[in-house]
């Protein structure tokens, strides 16, 4: 999930009044494309023509017409991390999951919450937390 998970809240974006009323319009089921747009999955591969399309929203990363183009910029993309040895394509991308966090009270924050432990987190709101899992 790239906003995080949705049962502990979407701990990556901080709780705002807009935040609280896009997840109860996904919850009410009304007006879900919001909470797509801003905290649903991604798909692998994304692709914009920025100069008519500067908001990104529509992805042209599945269009016949935009595979050479596509193609282009990954292999462009894969010889830039390779050439800077970026961990996620020399078979080490996990090193990001395990720094450790600098507040010791929210450590395994994840973890710890679902295995039941009442742990605060400061930034989200109470109502930002899913009662379930979303998948």
């Amino acid at each position: 999930w790239p906003a995080g998970n949705p049962e502990t809240g979407y701990l990556n974006c901080d709780g705002s009044p807009t935040k609280s009323v896009i997840l109860q319009l996904r919850r009410d089921g009304k007006q879900e494309a919001f909470w797509q747009w801003a905290f649903g999955r991604r798909p692998g591969e994304e692709l914009y023509a920025i100069s008519e399309d500067p908001e990104c929203m529509q992805n042209l990363a599945t269009l016949p017409a935009y595979q050479d183009q596509k193609e282009s910029l990954k292999k462009q993309l894969q010889d830039e991390l390779t050439a800077q040895k970026d961990p996620r394509v020399l078979g080490n991308g996990s090193v990001f999951e395990k720094y450790q966090y600098s507040d010791p009270r929210t450590r395994g924050f994840y973890e710890r919450y679902m295995q039941g432990e009442k742990v605060k987190a400061g930034w989200v709101n109470e109502t930002d937390f899913e009662s379930r899992p979303l998948d």
